[in-house]
């Protein structure tokens, strides 16, 4: 009998792609996938939010208790910042960081399930990127390609830059070959991911734009979407990209956090209110249709009713389609977790509950918006009542009215009414 594993996965687009290396290389050793009752199970776990880790804590005594034969490794940001912290935790064989992730498939040949070990290496100024190809992307009908690592900003509220360390990227080359590698495998979109994804090439001599450019003049038959981009990194010439080129997507994610200019300020944020109000208001210019989604992080160390009011009036006043709305969370080893001035939990949930109803508004004003409107969708998957699952290239998503099953194809489809959170449509 061949030995079982699973992979819970916690966290970002990152995270993700990580794990589904883990799964593919343990599978091209023989390993079989498994639900319960495994041998191995890898918990890749995530701290940015005090949520986040306490989920982690969570996922981590619940495969404890439901593998008891199993051998426990825990790797991801948690392993990488607070390893003594998870040692407290009975029963883990192996916490791993991130710098020595992809020893894990080694290591867990040597120990058994009575061992208990910490590898841990903190990150070098000179880390270099580790390439982690993969063919497939689980079970996904668009794939993530993790095209670079590490966040140097260290803004105020923020544990990433110790969890994933310097800037670093990979080659383009690289990114060419891994492209049609999940081309020859079928994907017809590629998520192109990174921890400070604007910061793509630095170490390289290169950036985002051009590497772009490189694709573009490929001609690949696959659409590429960006995942989330810092305000002050979205240029001109990337704009006049995205608008321009059929093959990226109209759908840009970019952090807020704040819409006060002190907070900001507070955050050690590169921007100011009106530079984002500016950047929002070009980006809908160019394209009126676009998907446009921010982060708000909500009771920041010092955000008074002036300053939680300027957020809301800003984001009142700005044509985003959806939010991803955040209570502050104390981090220990950053620098506003030592800052006075917080503001009680109950202010906070309160404050998180009306930004989500301001959301909730603007994503229902978008969503009427696109009625009677065609755009590309991506076909990914069957629901319950004859409907198809579908992504525009806008990111929404879109339940199908089709005869034909048209799985992991590219269509055209005209959005007809609204359903809760998602839209109605027809090829």
């Amino acid at each position: 009998m061949m030995p079982r594993f699973k992979i819970i996965t916690l966290g970002c687009k990152v995270n993700q792609y990580e794990s589904a290396f883990l799964s593919e290389s343990l599978l091209k050793k023989g390993w079989e996938r498994a639900e319960k009752d495994a041998d191995l199970v890898i918990i890749n776990t995530c701290i940015v939010t005090q949520k986040a880790s306490h989920q982690s804590r969570q996922q981590i005594r619940k495969a404890i208790r439901e593998n008891p034969k199993a051998k426990i490794v825990v790797t991801g940001c948690y392993a990488q910042v607070y390893p003594d912290e998870l040692s407290k935790i009975k029963r883990i064989n192996l916490i791993i960081s991130n710098t020595e992730k992809t020893k894990i498939l080694e290591l867990i040949e040597r120990i058994s399930p009575s061992d208990s070990f910490i590898v841990h290496r903190r990150f070098s100024k000179k880390e270099k990127f580790e390439q982690m190809k993969i063919c497939r992307f689980e079970e996904k009908t668009r794939a993530f390609l993790k095209i670079q690592d590490g966040c140097e900003a260290f803004c105020t509220y923020c544990i990433v830059p110790y969890a994933r360390g310097p800037y670093r990227s990979l080659k383009p080359e690289d990114v060419f070959s891994s492209i049609e590698t999940f081309i020859e495998n079928g994907y017809k979109e590629i998520v192109l991911t990174g921890i400070h994804l604007g910061r793509y090439g630095k170490d390289l001599d290169t950036d985002l734009v051009t590497l772009l450019k490189e694709i573009g003049k490929r001609n690949y038959p696959v659409r590429i979407r960006l995942s989330s981009i810092e305000p002050m990194e979205i240029t001109e010439e990337l704009l006049d990209l995205i608008a321009t080129q059929d093959w990226l997507c109209k759908h840009l994610h970019i952090p807020l956090q704040s819409g006060d200019n002190r907070i900001l300020k507070l955050m050690k944020r590169d921007y100011t209110r009106k530079d984002f109000y500016d950047l929002i208001m070009k980006i809908h210019d160019m394209m009126p249709f676009a998907g446009i989604g921010t982060d708000i992080m909500v009771g920041f160390p010092g955000e008074d009713r002036i300053a939680y009011e300027n957020t809301v009036s800003l984001i009142k006043d700005l044509p985003i389609s959806y939010l991803h709305v955040f209570p502050y969370s104390d981090r220990k080893g950053t620098a506003a977790f030592y800052f006075k001035e917080k503001v009680h939990p109950e202010i906070v949930k309160e404050r998180a509950r009306r930004i989500r109803e301001i959301g909730r508004k603007k994503k229902e004003e978008f969503f009427k918006r696109c009625i009677g409107r065609s755009f590309l969708t991506l076909v990914e998957g069957k629901k319950e009542g004859g409907y198809l699952r579908g992504t525009t290239d806008n990111y929404i998503h879109v339940l199908i009215q089709s005869e034909k099953d048209v799985k992991n194809e590219l269509v055209m489809v005209k959005l007809r009414k609204i359903q809760q959170d998602e839209m109605i449509g027809e090829i």
